[in-house]
């Protein structure tokens, strides 16, 4: 487990393993339990390893730490994500509230967000924080991805949201410097990437083959958007999901737990039987991207969305690709230089 912060990902491990363990003692008690649960209790462990994405050198750092430790990495599961909300736009939040009160609770377009906001690698904080410091992180344990036994199946799980936008994507304005969406922006991004990346997977061979897959959680009930709107307001919206949820909205997953499932499914789905492109309408089939539902009553399920305007951007895609990788080689090189500069003084100091 990857975590910027030490307290909440001992937290979250605590909650994590205590429903596991509720989970075994409610299979224990069904007719013909095996005490297969138990013994696979035992090998379970959650490791936590520091990392901060607005930081370039904790994610080498982190990749040295867990190249150090473990022989290889099956799945790497992309999850991590901000958005840097302003205001709110009151006025506009009651027009689409009344005109299209679904949508206003799914893709509300009355958030106003910061832009010109830079990390301290001179990048575009949200961007950096939501693709290149995955970028990275790929990149730096690519090696141990590869090195996976084959019948697990190496995978990389991009979160993705059902607010990624074409409608604001910008490739002169690439790390969404200037943008004032860059949430949806960076969000569309990872669907073009992760896309590619597939397809250039799949023309490899099987023993040299990364898949990489986009998921997305739904409308999910979080903090992101506390900081605007109180625990008052918010106790509202949840209401709200609740109804629209009710009415059919099949993205409002709300609860964290069942906003996983997708990411789940295909972290564990065999890959052949991971669908590659979305065909429901009848037309020619175009990438997908697999989403957390929920039915009215909230029953959870992995749904099939295609990625929008995959073929307009297509090309974009490869642009974007290759300049992602190009900054990715001069933080690496920078970062070797560094190391090589601070372990100079032992060197000398052992001659």
């Amino acid at each position: 487990m990857a975590c910027r912060s030490m307290t909440r990902a001992e937290a979250a491990r605590t909650n994590l393993l205590g429903l596991l363990d509720s989970y075994i003692n409610r299979l224990q008690k069904e007719p013909g339990y095996d005490g297969y649960a138990h013994s696979f209790r035992k090998n379970v462990i959650i490791d936590i390893v520091c990392i901060d994405l607005a930081m370039i050198s904790t994610v080498f750092k982190f990749a040295d730490e867990v190249t150090n430790k473990y022989p290889y990495i099956s799945h790497l599961i992309l999850n991590a994500g901000v958005a840097s909300f302003s205001r709110i736009d009151w006025i506009g939040a009651i027009k689409q509230l009344l005109t299209e009160p679904v949508n206003g609770v799914t893709a509300p377009n009355y958030y106003h967000q910061h832009s010109g906001e830079l990390s301290i690698d001179g990048l575009g904080w949200v961007w950096q924080c939501n693709l290149f410091s995955h970028y990275v992180l790929y990149r730096s344990i690519q090696h141990l991805l590869l090195a996976s036994p084959s019948h697990l199946g190496s995978r990389v799980v991009w979160s993705s949201s059902v607010e990624a936008s074409p409608n604001f994507f910008d490739p002169e304005d690439w790390q969404n410097k200037k943008s004032g969406h860059s949430y949806e922006c960076t969000k569309y991004q990872i669907d073009l990437i992760s896309t590619r990346l597939d397809q250039l997977a799949l023309q490899r061979s099987a023993s040299r083959r990364i898949r990489h897959f986009v998921a997305h959680p739904g409308v999910c009930s979080t903090n992101v958007a506390d900081a605007l709107i109180g625990p008052v307001l918010n106790f509202c919206k949840v209401l709200v999901f609740y109804l629209v949820r009710f009415l059919g909205s099949p993205n409002h997953t709300i609860d964290p737990f069942k906003a996983a499932i997708a990411a789940v499914h295909i972290s564990l789905a065999p890959l052949a039987f991971v669908t590659l492109f979305d065909k429901r309408d009848g037309t020619t089939p175009r990438p997908a991207k697999f989403g957390a539902e929920t039915n009215r009553w909230g029953h959870e399920r992995v749904g099939v969305m295609d990625v929008k305007k995959w073929t307009e951007n297509r090309a974009e895609s490869d642009v974007l690709l290759n300049k992602l990788e190009a900054l990715y080689q001069s933080f690496k090189n920078a970062e070797e230089i560094t190391l090589k500069f601070e372990t100079a003084p032992e060197h000398i100091a052992e001659r």
